[in-house]
């Protein structure tokens, strides 16, 4: 991702694209598809861009306004000027998963030592008020993935993203932080103490200008990258309400795979991830275990053999029994573990549901159990 690979025409195209107001993602997309290049779609007689199918006068009409010139020749300067990377929405090095979401930025702008080709990526996210639980989780979440090497997205933010991306760090794992202002300054101010860490072990993305500062609807455009550029989301901990579960909702508008981590129905901040498991938005997760399995990521030597040793001495005397049994048996049905085990269903169901809590079983398609 260099900062010269186009020319002063083709960026300052780029950039005007970016800025018009009415004419977002979607529509660059679609102008620069019908007309062939950016700049060809400032050559376009008006007439003829409105034939485009979906585009209208309203959405046009700031175009050729020439205070949009003046913005995008200024931030044409600050990128020459301060060396800022950038990657254009259809070269080979924007991030591939981002380029399939059909509202991702045209331009990205980059800072920092990331290497995304050929990558696992997950994004993580979460609330800004992460607990005991949640830090817990992260710390045992980011070691037991690290014989995979995947990069961690996450927004920088409070909470959950920077104990996310600080564990990263901390376990060598590329980190990605998703900005939502101008790589000129750095929100909160608090993690300037970790930008240097970020910049050495990944680095900052963001679509956004050195113009732009860190307001609530930046957040929430932010929340689409975020989404976008991993084959999955982890929502760690989320109250009722939160910017994360927005995240999660767009990952699943992108078709991407969504995973929570479960709480107890008391617990504030384990309502949002309670509530995507039950409204069946996401999938439970207790352990990276879950992740590797429904994400198809191989290993050689697989945390889940860990993470199974840690949980094993948890088993209760019921537990054990069917956990020996499906180990033995493979796969098998709720009935036939009840028959086999010879327990009664109700309590075949209850410890089967503490069991898949612990990590140690996982549901499946068709209603039925294995061991992990």
């Amino acid at each position: 991702m260099g900062f010269i690979q186009h020319t002063a025409d083709e960026l300052i195209a780029i950039l005007r694209l970016q800025n018009i107001p009415n004419v977002g993602d979607v529509i660059a997309k679609r102008l620069i598809s019908h007309c062939g290049s950016p700049q060809e779609v400032f050559r376009n007689k008006m007439n003829q861009l409105l034939k485009i199918d979906g585009i209208g006068s309203y959405t046009l009409k700031h175009l050729n306004d020439s205070e949009h010139v003046m913005a995008a020749e200024k931030e044409y300067q600050y990128i020459l000027d301060n060396q800022i990377a950038y990657c254009y929405f259809e070269e080979s090095e924007y991030p591939k998963y981002l380029r399939n979401c059909i509202d991702s930025p045209i331009l990205l702008f980059k800072r920092g030592n990331m290497d995304l080709q050929g990558r696992k990526i997950i994004s993580v996210v979460g609330t800004r008020n992460i607990t005991s639980y949640g830090t817990a989780f992260c710390e045992r979440f980011i070691a037991d993935l690290v014989p995979l090497n995947p990069v961690i997205v996450s927004g920088f933010a409070y909470g959950v993203d920077i104990c996310i991306q600080r564990e990263a760090i901390n376990q060598g794992l590329q980190t990605i932080g998703c900005l939502a202002h101008g790589l000129n300054q750095i929100y909160p101010k608090v993690h300037k103490k970790y930008q240097a860490d970020v910049l050495n072990n990944g680095g900052f993305l963001t679509e956004f200008w050195s113009t732009s500062n860190p307001e609530r609807e930046n957040f929430l455009r932010r929340n689409r990258i975020i989404a976008g550029m991993s084959e999955a989301t982890v929502v760690v901990e989320s109250a009722e309400k939160g910017g994360s579960l927005v995240t999660a909702d767009i990952a699943n508008s992108y078709n991407r795979d969504v995973f929570a981590l479960p709480g107890r129905s008391t617990d504030k901040y384990s309502v949002g991830c309670n509530n995507l498991i039950k409204q069946q938005k996401a999938h439970m997760l207790t352990s990276a275990a879950d992740l590797i399995y429904l994400l198809n990521w191989d290993l050689e030597e697989s945390p889940t053999k860990s993470v199974q040793k840690q949980l094993f001495v948890d088993l209760d005397e019921i537990e054990q029994k069917i956990y020996s049994y499906l180990q033995q048996e493979g796969k098998q049905l709720l009935d036939s573990i009840a028959l086999d085990c010879q327990l009664p269903i109700f309590k075949t169901s209850a410890t089967l549901l503490s069991m898949e809590m612990k990590g140690v079983i996982r549901p499946l398609p068709g209603k039925l159990f294995e061991a992990v």
